[in-house]
């Protein structure tokens, strides 16, 4: 429940509320958020703190909101990248120039992947899957 006396902000309690909801799939991928005023009725709270909480649930990648509302964020096919011992991954929030080129939302990470004699590789956190080299396979390119 939201409590508006305790010491955590009220748009705090309602994204870890909604991001409670979404992890153990009372909420599903594509599900649609309830909308702003449904919260506001539900919880007494301001329309101000529900989209505070939105706002902090999108900036983690976990909901995507359009005109018609919020949905959570659908599960995105993955692609796998084989990296070997030399290589280096770094993660960080990408440019708006980088989201427009991978196709991802507000609040998405992009991985760096680096290898010697190669320009660093931008890969969508959301849609890859890191793994280790194995004896004898060849890497992905």
């Amino acid at each position: 429940m939201i409590n508006p006396e305790a010491d955590r902000p009220v748009y705090k309690q309602l994204a870890d509320l909604v991001r409670s909801q979404i992890a153990r799939g009372a909420l599903e991928p594509g599900q649609r958020v309830p909308a702003e005023k449904d919260y506001v009725d539900r919880y007494g709270i301001s329309r101000d703190s529900v989209r505070r909480a939105m706002a902090t649930l999108r900036s983690e990648g976990l909901i995507i909101t359009t005109a018609r509302g919020s949905r959570v964020r659908p599960e995105q096919p993955r692609q796998s990248v084989i990296i070997g011992p030399a290589d280096r991954v770094t993660a960080r929030m990408p440019s708006p120039e980088e989201r427009l080129q991978l196709g991802v939302k507000e609040g998405v990470p992009v991985l760096v992947v680096e290898r010697e004699g190669e320009k660093p590789r931008l890969l969508a956190a959301d849609r890859t899957e890191i793994c280790g080299e194995a004896l004898g396979e060849s890497r992905e390119r």
